[in-house]
């Protein structure tokens, strides 16, 4: 992969020095233990991202089904449920 962006930031002297004597200890350029920290990064971001708008996606098809009549009442999940209760109990 050519590298021909360069990024330049600001920290605190404590910091960079601890993560450089890090780096040092894992034989490892500071550079590509950045570059591993900004991948992982946008891996969990996009992750989150693509969760969300799969929630988001089922919370539309759930109103869409409500609107349409298709959803149950709260009286009428629960005693759905607790005559799956009783049944899994009667078998046990």
């Amino acid at each position: 992969m050519v590298k021909a962006a360069v990024f330049t930031m600001k920290l605190e002297s404590d910091l960079r020095d601890e993560f450089m004597a890090e780096a040092d200890a894992l034989h490892r350029p500071a550079s590509q233990l950045v570059r591993e920290l900004m991948r992982d990064f946008v891996d969990r971001q996009r992750q989150a991202r693509d969760h969300a708008d799969f929630l988001a996606q089922k919370v539309a098809a759930a109103r869409r089904s409500v609107l349409a009549g298709q959803g149950l009442s709260h009286d009428a999940v629960e005693a759905e449920f607790a005559a799956r209760r009783a049944r899994v109990a009667d078998q046990g």
